[in-house]
């Protein structure tokens, strides 16, 4: 308690794991609140969780409360699934994928991620998971990083159009990004000029915690 009460003043680490995938891992008291972060940016929690809160937002907490069954492809610390458990009251299946077992060891133990019966954690990479689930999805929300990295193949098109394969009728994909330079605003920019189908509406929530764009795509029929 008296770590959390002086975390207002100044941050207070109390947990540092080294990964190989992550590099280094950080459990953080700041401002009151136990955050997850990578050397250089945040993991889960924090300003994470609110840019994941008003894509949720975005897409309809009325919506997301009816839904079936929501893929999350990069857990970390399983903020957006505390999101949708404690505050949207989503009582569907959650699946999370994470490439990175030390990183859902911490989320397991300081988040007490395992506690919730509804979510399934697979251990694997992203990509190779969508390529092998059999499942369809009401919402997949994407926010794969390495420290302040995405990986190349979440803007190639194999990808994108096994992404929205996967959908469900009328589904969702919220996709997280972030924009350090101008080469990534030219990267987003042409994701969302080339994604064009008619059977899908795709809308950005640019400039939210200064480098984080949301990505929102609709399926229509």
């Amino acid at each position: 308690m008296l770590k959390k009460v002086l975390s207002y003043l100044l941050p207070i680490k109390i947990h540092t794991v080294k990964s190989v995938l992550s590099k280094s891992i950080e459990v953080i008291w700041t401002n009151g609140e136990l955050v997850l972060d990578s050397e250089n940016t945040n993991y889960s929690y924090g300003n994470l969780q609110h840019v994941l809160r008003l894509g949720l937002k975005t897409i309809g907490f009325n919506k997301i409360i009816k839904m079936d069954h929501i893929l999350i492809l990069g857990v970390a610390g399983g903020s957006v699934v505390k999101t949708l458990v404690d505050e949207i009251k989503f009582s569907g299946r959650i699946t999370g994928v994470e490439i990175d077992p030390e990183i859902i060891k911490l989320a397991n133990h300081y988040f007490k991620l395992d506690e919730i019966e509804q979510l399934e954690i697979v251990i694997d990479d992203a990509f190779e998971f969508v390529l092998k689930t059999k499942e369809n999805y009401d919402l997949i929300i994407i926010d794969v990083f390495q420290d302040t990295k995405m990986p190349n193949f979440l803007y190639e098109s194999y990808f994108i159009n096994r992404i929205c394969f996967l959908l469900k009728s009328k589904g969702f994909v919220l996709f997280n990004t972030m924009l350090l330079n101008e080469q990534h605003n030219i990267r987003n920019k042409k994701y969302i000029s080339d994604f064009c189908n008619t059977n899908y509406s795709i809308k950005t929530i640019p400039r939210i915690e200064i480098h984080n764009e949301l990505i929102v795509i609709e399926k229509k029929i």
